[in-house]
């Protein structure tokens, strides 16, 4: 189904220029728009990609409106890739309007669970006794929500989601399909060559506008909760350890793993494949490299890289230490190197 620019504008704001009924079918990268396609060029030093794309319309910043007109109608906007963002929540609002809630016939429900309205519930799915969930919350075919859970309003939980007993998700969340809330942290007792499980007493406590990617796992605490903070966003496939609290609006890339009672502050970043180490603490601020292993606490904002081989841990521990002395030893390397070359020069002189 077409939409006009005019729609678009109209709902989503912008300075149009050019025809309001210039029609848009979809939604493309800028590499591969064509005539009848919407893109966005985010930032002047792409300029050269309105000379190339054939989209029939382009987003794009005060400063590129002048190349942007010559090639045809676009939309000036002060942040094309955040105008971006909104306008793809409002296509898939018009193209893919959710269907009507209903609590489906094959759904199980406690007698006991609070159900507020608008509620949508799919097949299969089970709300356990004394649960709570808020106006307009869906919760998906094969999904579970445990006892005493509590799911906040317009939050969504995608089919096969586990949302375990006593856990909390604040308004407008969504978690996707796979995702555990809730699962026992790992936490044994050694005993004799043995472990002895240690019960996990405590839950998870998730903020609002949180979403949560397909099969990551959110233990829950041995004794205090797991928190996840307001606006947090995880990634597919991270583990996330028990007594963990991540700070608000920190993002997390897929295969991230952070071990048990870490604390990650608000605003972080913690790229593909990085794992935070248990009991560490992280500022507010912190950007995490992907692949990067944290190894200690870091107490100031910034911009932390750390990648080294496996190996036996004493050879590691000394191979480590040495490590950070390189850049010393490069100095004074450089250093005898310059006194040697004088000392040459001195003696070449007749």
């Amino acid at each position: 189904m077409s939409k006009s620019l005019g729609d678009i504008v109209g709902a989503l704001g912008g300075t149009l220029i050019g025809s309001a009924d210039t029609a848009i079918d979809r939604l493309a990268p800028v590499a591969t728009a064509t005539a009848r396609d919407l893109t966005f060029v985010s930032h002047l030093r792409y300029a050269s990609q309105l000379t190339r794309t054939q989209a029939a319309a382009v987003v794009v910043p005060p400063g590129l409106q002048a190349q942007a007109v010559l090639r045809g109608p676009c939309v000036v906007t002060d942040d094309p890739y955040l105008y971006f963002a909104r306008l793809t929540q409002w296509w898939r609002r018009v193209h893919e309007p959710l269907p009507a809630a209903q609590i489906d016939p094959l759904a199980s429900v406690h007698p006991d669970a609070v159900i507020g309205e608008g509620v949508d519930v799919g097949p299969f799915a089970v709300i356990g006794a004394a649960a709570q969930i808020g106006n307009g919350a869906r919760v998906g075919a094969h999904a579970v929500v445990g006892k005493n859970a509590r799911v906040g309003e317009d939050t969504r939980l995608h089919p096969r989601v586990v949302f375990g007993d006593h856990c909390v998700i604040g308004a407008r969340g969504v978690i996707h399909s796979g995702a555990v809330i809730g699962a026992d942290g790992f936490g044994f007792a050694p005993h004799e060559g043995t472990w002895v499980k240690i019960e996990q007493l405590g839950s998870v406590r998730i903020g609002d506008d949180v979403e949560i990617g397909a099969n990551t796992c959110i233990d829950r605490g041995a004794l205090e909760d797991t928190v996840i903070e307001d606006g947090v966003k995880l990634d597919n496939l991270i583990q996330i350890g028990h007594n963990v609290r991540v700070g608000a609006h920190s993002a997390m890339a897929g295969c991230v793993g952070v071990a048990g009672s870490a604390v990650i502050g608000a605003h972080c970043t913690v790229g593909g494949g990085a794992v935070v180490l248990g009991h560490l603490t992280l500022a507010d601020g912190v950007n995490i490299s992907a692949a990067s292993v944290v190894t200690r606490s870091i107490a100031k904002p910034g911009h932390y890289t750390g990648m080294f081989p496996i190996d036996d841990n004493a050879s590691w521990e000394k191979n480590a230490a040495s490590l950070k002395q390189l850049n010393r030893l490069r100095e004074r390397l450089k250093a005898v190197e310059q006194a040697i070359a004088q000392a040459s020069e001195q003696n070449t002189r007749p």
